[in-house]
């Protein structure tokens, strides 16, 4: 967060050549974030002037630059502002901000990033942490809860001394009684060294399970035996009198006992224990005073220690060892061991088989349950003798046989190989941890409680109702402790509100954040800024609406103008229709994309907007739209059905998608269509056709793989995560180039082989900068600088390499080509033209050929692996998966992608969409639309059917959105 920062209109601001230019700042400006020449990326130094304190959207194009607008420009430069307000010194620390390419920005407030892709993947981060929501409730267990036994269930009690001394005067007053202090409880040992340590003290008699003894020089017990022993502090009548000996003996016992003593009645025999720390009345076990940290499950204070607070567990699972018993050992039947051959592993095996009589040979589910027992858990130190060939000698060892099941948890554990732990783990399962069930904390932990729940209850409630049960503690929670929690409780109100206010009411504090979708996080991350009230700030949000219903399009809209109320300037880069129309003003950036893109289109309120001569503007006021199909395709006859899924929230949840057609999965945020699809149906489908290693969530039974081939999961991750990596070699067109440069005459001359032509081996590319064609340099106390490299001048290989020329370009100048001048340069080269045309008829024509991965935004990723897709030759089998395509696309976009998902379908394929965008919907075959609501309250199919039967059904928050489209396109 950039929250320090001053605005300071002075000449550091000034980011240009020296011979620029500049405007002077009047005072007009101050109601204005001004950009003057912006020319990052492919921005064509544009002038800009985003009203402040507003909700101002930037839209326009995919690759058009509004990320570069947005977030590498005005971001990067409040970013590198606040940087540069700390020491030379702390900036060699913490690494100094490159300054964007702008001319100037002035009147830019100190900036907070909102963006999709700093969702935290570590397991150890929920939405309860994230939002600092758990914190709170961590704070209210160590302060208001309620300690109950874990062995009896009875609550906790604790005594001050002078509790202690008022108890035993009125229980045991005139009576002989013990005072005893515990020294050890429930261990074997002969404690011969500490009895003579007792006996120091000055202490003479001990009692030792049970029986008073004196103490003795040299006494021991027996060492395999389980003992109790405690010290007997004094015995004494109890007697109001003798009041000073009996406060003293007291002190001691609990000095010594940790807070813990025991008085035993000696004629009765009948004894009570006292605790100065909470302690069950009945078996006499204590806990520790809770605090914070005893709450936390990243916290060795509070965290399970069997699952170390991650609430999973790794454990073998016997259906991947053995996943199928009707084939024998020799064939394979213990997948681990792989089929038979001639190593120490099967010759131990061998060895034990003719030492129990069994057959290596014989299907595994006729051996006896010991003999595969045996196998899974080794001999157990019975060794056997092996025979082994070492230099034309035969030399005999004695070898035990360790288990598949201990050798496969040696690896996972022990490990320092990443391909050793992931090969071990291919033969286990993540379960609940037994110890804690899943709640991450110790047992002691968890019997703190509040209202009757302990902490890991209330974090499995969903938002509403954590909602609902919060006001609860102000009502029934005792006086004393209802001061304590008052600041608490309204602190939790507040944050669980905010909460409720962007639509994530079906979300429970104890999700993993690395399950969230982008746009979750993003709101998740929005409503912790409105908790915080800042003031004066800019907020820049990449597509918050991701993963929203129309339904709830009214809360993130009201939550990001509850920003704007308070004086802070939010900027959105948003394609929403319902986002962009409820704006105080939009940017449109254009007209195209990439080369084609970065100028300011069309800027105005949205009502003067739609009235202007944009592609936007056009789709906002309706006069272009994307058209309904006439008919809808019934499929091939065939079907995929999937019964009884059963994951999360889903309640035994029947699907059949027929195939050969788009079918659209949706409904209402958290309603279980990612649980359905991606975690259920795609699981299983890739452990069918590829072996997969995540296990689908539980179901029933699936029907219908027979009719399929392979499973595509198309998603917007990266396609490539370093600036080698790029579009050329992704599709695998830039080795059918370099064989083409390989077989140019001269190329064969010189003796110059395909390798030649790749800027990552050695050879061919230039050595100075490895290939890379840019040279890092390392500055102490400023950031590191790539410049272009000196020898090759940024064309990435050597002079030799870049004097083979086809059809008068060098391999760098194809490199350097957009697609759409590929393709038609190519177009004589019928294998390379097909896969380049495939990247064009995706709307990629734009980008260039040896683009950097890096530079690629999600939409533009997503449209190159549908491009690799499409350039293979597929057999009309194969289902692919899609993920809320349309995120990051414009309207036009996604004309473009629709018609390349239905030249997929066209050739026999089937196609499922996970998807809010009613563009999409409205086009598709087929919809399964999950509800009512999300959360406990979705998991159910709602309505099935073509898009004009789901509209119809009332109680069906697509079907109503639906409506009102067909309504919107029929006007």
């Amino acid at each position: 967060m950039f929250i320090r920062l001053l605005e300071r209109n002075d000449q550091s601001l000034l980011m240009t050549k020296p011979s620029a230019q500049l405007p002077a700042i009047s005072e007009a400006e101050i109601e204005f974030i001004n950009v003057y020449g912006a020319r990052v990326h492919n921005l064509k130094n544009i002038d800009v002037h985003i009203p402040r304190n507003q909700l101002v959207v930037i839209t326009g194009l995919s690759g058009s630059g509004k990320s570069s607008l947005a977030f590498d420009t005005i971001y990067a430069e409040g970013q590198r502002r606040y940087m540069e307000s700390f020491s030379a010194y702390a900036r060699q620390f913490m690494g100094d901000m490159e300054r964007p390419d702008v001319d100037k920005i002035t009147g830019l407030s100190p900036v907070i990033s909102i963006e999709q892709k700093t969702t935290n993947r570590n397991p150890r981060s929920t939405v309860g942490t994230t939002t600092e929501i758990y914190d709170f409730l961590r704070l209210l267990f160590a302060r208001a809860s309620d300690a109950f036994s874990y062995n009896t269930g009875e609550q906790m009690v604790k005594f001050s001394e002078d509790q202690i001394i008022d108890h035993i005067l009125e229980h045991f007053n005139g009576k002989k009684v013990a005072i005893l202090s515990p020294a050890v409880r429930g261990r074997k040992g002969h404690y011969r060294e500490l009895f003579e340590q007792i006996r120091k003290q000055g202490f003479l008699k001990v009692r030792v399970d049970g029986e008073i003894l004196d103490i003795t020089k040299g006494m021991m017990v027996d060492r395999y035996k389980i003992h109790d022993i405690d010290t007997v502090v004094d015995r004494l009548i109890v007697d109001v009198k003798d009041l000073q000996r009996l406060r003293k003996s007291i002190e001691t016992a609990l000095k010594s006992g940790n807070g813990l003593i025991f008085i035993q009645d000696l004629d009765k025999k009948n004894e009570k224990a006292y605790s100065k720390n909470l302690m069950c009345p009945t078996t006499g076990i204590s806990y520790e005073e809770p605090s914070p940290n005893s709450f936390s499950f990243n916290s060795p204070y509070g965290s399970c220690p069997t699952c170390k607070g991650l609430g999973k567990i790794h454990t073998v699972a016997m259906d991947k060892i053995m996943p199928d018993t009707k084939i024998s050992i020799n064939d394979g039947g213990f997948a681990p061991l792989g089929e038979v051959r001639n190593n120490y592993t099967f010759k131990v095996i061998k060895k034990m088989a003719k030492a129990y009589d069994f057959s290596l040979s014989e299907p595994i589910e006729t051996l006896k349950p010991e003999i595969i027992e045996l196998i899974l858990e080794g001999s157990k130190g019975q060794q056997f003798t092996i025979q082994v060939d070492y230099q034309d000698k035969k030399q005999s060892y004695k070898l035990d046989y360790e288990g598949i099941v201990p050798q496969i948890l040696r690896s996972y554990n022990d490990t320092t190989s990443e391909k050793i732990r992931r090969w071990a783990e291919g033969f286990m399962s993540k379960v609940t941890c037994p110890e804690c069930d899943g709640y991450r904390l110790k047992k002691e932990s968890l019997n703190f409680k509040v209202l009757g729940k302990h902490i890991g209850e209330v974090t499995q409630l969903d938002i509403k109702e954590l909602f609902d049960w919060i006001p609860k503690l102000s009502e029934q929670l005792s006086d004393s402790k209802k001061t304590i929690a008052k600041d608490i409780i309204k602190e939790l109100i507040d944050r669980v509100r905010f909460l409720m206010n962007v639509g994530l009411n079906y979300l429970s504090l104890n999700r993993p954040t690395r399950s969230l979708s982008g746009g979750e996080s993003q709101r998740i991350r929005l409503a912790t800024q409105i908790g915080s009230q800042l003031q004066g700030i800019t907020y820049i949000l990449d597509e918050p609406s991701i993963g929203l219903h129309q339904r709830d399009n009214h809360q993130l809209i009201n939550a990001l103008k509850a920003l704007t109320d308070i004086g802070n300037t939010v900027l959105v880069v948003e394609h929403d229709m319902d986002i962009m129309m409820e704006a105080d003003y939009l940017i449109d950036l254009g007209p195209g994309a990439g080369e084609h893109g970065g100028k300011i289109v069309a800027e105005a309120p949205p009502e003067e907007f739609i009235t202007l001569d944009a592609t936007t503007a056009k789709y906002l006021g309706g006069k272009i739209n994307i058209d309904i199909p006439k008919t809808r395709r019934k499929g091939n006859g065939q079907h995929l059905t999937l019964k009884g899924a059963t994951g999360n929230n889903l309640q035994k949840v029947d699907i059949s998608i027929p195939l050969g057609t788009i079918t659209c999965v949706t409904g209402v945020s958290g309603s279980g269509k990612s649980t359905l699809i991606n975690e259920t149906l795609y699981r299983i489908l890739n452990q069918h056709f590829f072996r997969a290693v995540k296990n689908p969530k539980p179901y029933s039974t699936i029907d219908g793989l027979e009719h399929l081939d392979k499973v595509i999961e198309i998603n917007q991750s990266p396609i490539g995560r370093t600036p080698r990596s790029n579009p050329a070699t992704y599709i695998d067109v830039f080795s059918d180039i370099r064989s083409l440069f390989a077989n140019v005459p001269e190329a064969k001359i010189r003796g110059y082989k395909i390798g030649r032509f790749s800027f990552n081996v050695k050879g061919g590319r230039c050595e100075e900068c490895q290939g890379g064609g840019m040279k890092l340099i390392e500055m102490n106390f400023l950031p590191n600088v790539y410049v272009e490299c000196p020898k090759c001048m940024g064309k990435r290989y050597n002079r030799e390499t870049l004097q083979i020329h086809y059809k008068g370009k060098s391999i760098t100048d194809v490199l350097e080509m957009t697609i759409e001048d590929a393709t038609t340069f190519f177009e004589n080269v019928p294998k390379i033209h097909r896969k380049l045309k495939t990247l064009s008829d995706v709307g990629l024509g734009y980008i260039r050929l040896g683009q950097p991965s890096t530079t690629i935004s999600g939409g533009e990723a997503q449209r190159v692996k549908l491009a690799a897709e499409l350039s293979k030759k597929d057999t009309g089998q194969t289902i692919y998966i899609l993920d809320e395509p349309t995120t990051g696309l414009h309207f036009e976009d996604i004309r473009i992608l629709l018609k390349v998902l239905q030249r997929l379908v066209k050739k026999g394929n089937t196609i499922i969409i996970i998807e809010h965008n009613m563009d999409v919907i409205k086009i598709a075959d087929h919809i399964i639309d999950l509800g009512p609501e999300g959360g406990k309250g979705g998991g159910q199919i709602v309505a099935t059917g073509t898009p004009e039967q789901v509209a119809k059904v009332k109680n069906s928050f697509t079907g109503q959105f639906l409506n009102k489209e067909f309504e919107r396109m029929s006007q």
